[in-house]
């Protein structure tokens, strides 16, 4: 019986998907989140009500905690989410496994490196509303076009925490991905 690294590795060509289809997952998980980001919202209604007082900064550490679980469970447990599934890209180590719990949430603070600058602009600047939208938007893109200068056309924050993102569609009997 094959283990789970092994299982893992044997799907799919484990080469790079391109930066095309792991954008388009991207925007996917991106629509999922907004369902995930319902639990702060509740979480923040429930404290205001509580309180009196909206929960600012404590709210987005409560968002942030909420959205690494999400990423640090399904990374850890089968190396995708349910976007990188239905766009065949499973996450891996160095062996080829789901990355380690300790790995997946070193590669969710260091992913943040996508929106941290854009963030950052808008904020010094004052942006809010579409104006910050479109910092973080191009900002976000302009870190995925990053990933064209890596040798394995990885993602950054991958190559930091020793991670990678491997084409998982399946292999048909002649061994080519479908």
């Amino acid at each position: 019986m094959m283990d789970e690294a092994t299982s893992l590795a044997s799907t799919g060509s484990g080469a790079t998907p391109s930066l095309r289809r792991r954008m388009a997952s991207l925007v996917y998980e991106m629509l999922l989140l907004f369902g995930v980001s319902l639990l702060p919202g509740a979480i923040g209604a429930l404290l205001l009500a509580i309180t009196g007082h909206p929960p600012g900064f404590a709210l987005q550490l409560i968002a942030f905690a909420i959205f690494g679980a999400y990423f640090v469970w399904f990374w850890s447990r089968r190396g995708q989410t349910l976007p990188m599934q239905t766009w065949h890209m499973r996450l891996v180590d160095a062996r080829g496994a789901p990355p380690t719990l300790a790995r997946a949430a070193a590669r969710y603070l260091v992913g943040c490196a996508w929106i941290a600058p854009a963030t950052a602009l808008a904020w010094v600047n004052g942006w809010t509303g579409w104006h910050l939208l479109g910092a973080v938007g191009a900002g976000t893109l302009a870190y995925g076009l990053l990933a064209l200068l890596h040798p394995q056309r990885q993602f950054w924050h991958d190559a930091v925490c020793g991670t990678r993102l491997i084409d998982a569609r399946p292999l048909t009997d002649s061994g080519a991905p479908h």
